[in-house]
């Protein structure tokens, strides 16, 4: 990128250590500007579901140098399989089959992996500012600047605050207004966490089953053979009473998955035991503009889709390469390089963000002949002539034109 150092280089504070916060970070770095990052966590969240890389943020994870680190924590994922309530197979989806373009992409990395390679290439570029355990409180700007109180009192102004912080971003609701103004719920919830490898578990295969009710539950392989994630997708009402209740939250999981075969009842048993559940609703965000000012947008915090769109890491990682090139371009006007992130990432999200056909109530029918016409039709897809018009729908986002925002480490 031809980065304009005329100017001194901008105070900018980063919301959020994930992995959309980091990747900014790293790259506003190499181009030679030392962010501010603060994280409500006290250190970083291991762990975590796989994520894949392709297309365009496969692309940029090798313009950013990361595939080195990612290859190291890469999976060995082979492909998709449905069971029944007894654990007999139904249908398999090889990724080879797929190109590596179908619902299982050819690399394959947990989220916590993924942002330790991107936190290793911070520190390897000098490190920022890092702040664990902190959080914005208040956000006050002007034409010119940002001022920021934090959680511990303390008060800092920036040129430009980057709000990262997720689905219920604090910064989106600071400086553009109320969550429920710009948040589509979808009709359930998701829950994952880690949980030993129950016995007689396929390797390397990523493990379905759907039950009657409007639930499904699957299992993910591990980098440890010994440990595996849980997935749990619920179809249900909307409750915000359970927005912090994680007993709440379990009891739920616990009615829906009763008596559902396979391995629910060991699911249910292992919950309460993991160290890292998690659990949220199933909701988009749409905003008219991803800044406010000198505050702008990242990630789910500005384009979520869902993980029913399962493109979140992808539009976090290639977003946060677009921003700050945009902002090392124009750091002599940083408003304009806001209308250019946006200009260039719109289209990169407008097809991240399209949702399977049918779906929530697809992916979760509430009866055994809904289960089965699912299957139906998933077979059918699974028929070699009619692989490509898969392979096309897993990859809307491929003829996606990425710029070229080059740096060279400082």
């Amino acid at each position: 990128m031809n980065a304009d150092h005329s100017t001194t280089q901008p105070r900018i504070l980063v919301s959020g250590g994930g992995i959309g916060g980091n990747a900014v970070a790293l790259q506003l770095l190499r181009a030679g500007i030392r962010a501010t990052v603060v994280e409500r966590a006290t250190a970083p969240r291991p762990g975590g579901q796989s994520v894949d890389l392709r297309g365009a943020s496969g692309e940029v994870a090798e313009r950013m140098g990361l595939m080195p680190g990612i290859r190291k924590h890469q999976m060995d994922e082979r492909g998709l399989i449905y069971l029944d309530a007894e654990g007999a197979e139904i249908l398999r989806m090889d990724m080879e089959a797929f190109d590596g373009k179908g619902a299982v992409a050819e690399i394959e990395i947990t989220r916590g992996d993924l942002n330790q390679v991107l936190l290793d290439e911070l520190e390897a570029a000098g490190g920022v500012d890092y702040r664990y355990g902190e959080w914005i409180t208040a956000i006050e700007q002007d034409a010119d600047g940002v001022d920021v109180t934090f959680g511990s009192g303390a008060t800092e102004r920036y040129d430009l605050v980057i709000g990262a912080d997720g689905l219920h971003s604090a910064t989106r609701r600071l400086a553009f207004g109320p969550e429920e103004e710009f948040s589509t719920y979808l009709g359930g919830y998701m829950s994952f966490f880690t949980m030993p490898t129950p016995a007689g578990l396929e390797p390397h295969w990523f493990s379905m089953h759907s039950m009657v009710g409007g639930a499904m539950i699957g299992i993910r392989p591990d980098n440890d053979p010994a440990t595996c994630k849980a997935i749990i997708t619920i179809r249900t009402s909307a409750d915000p009473a359970l927005r912090r209740d994680i007993a709440a939250q379990q009891q739920l999981i616990r009615e829906k998955l009763a008596g559902g075969g396979w391995e629910a009842d060991t699911i249910v048993a292992k919950m309460a035991q993991a160290q890292d559940f998690y659990f949220d609703e199933l909701a988009r965000i749409d905003l008219p503009s991803w800044s406010e000012g000198r505050v702008v947008l990242l990630g789910d915090s500005a384009f979520c889709g869902s993980p029913l769109a399962g493109q979140g890491t992808a539009m976090a990682i290639t977003g946060a390469y677009v921003l700050a090139g945009e902002i090392a371009a124009h750091t002599g006007d940083l408003p304009q390089a806001l209308v250019r992130y946006q200009e260039v990432m719109g289209p990169f999200v407008a097809k991240s963000r399209d949702l399977p056909p049918g779906g929530l109530k697809a992916m979760t029918p509430m009866t055994r002949f809904g289960i089965r016409a699912g299957q139906a039709m998933t077979k059918l897809m699974l028929w070699k002539p009619l692989r490509p018009l898969m392979i096309k729908m897993m990859s809307s986002t491929e003829d996606y034109d990425l710029p070229d925002y080059s740096v060279q480490a400082v």
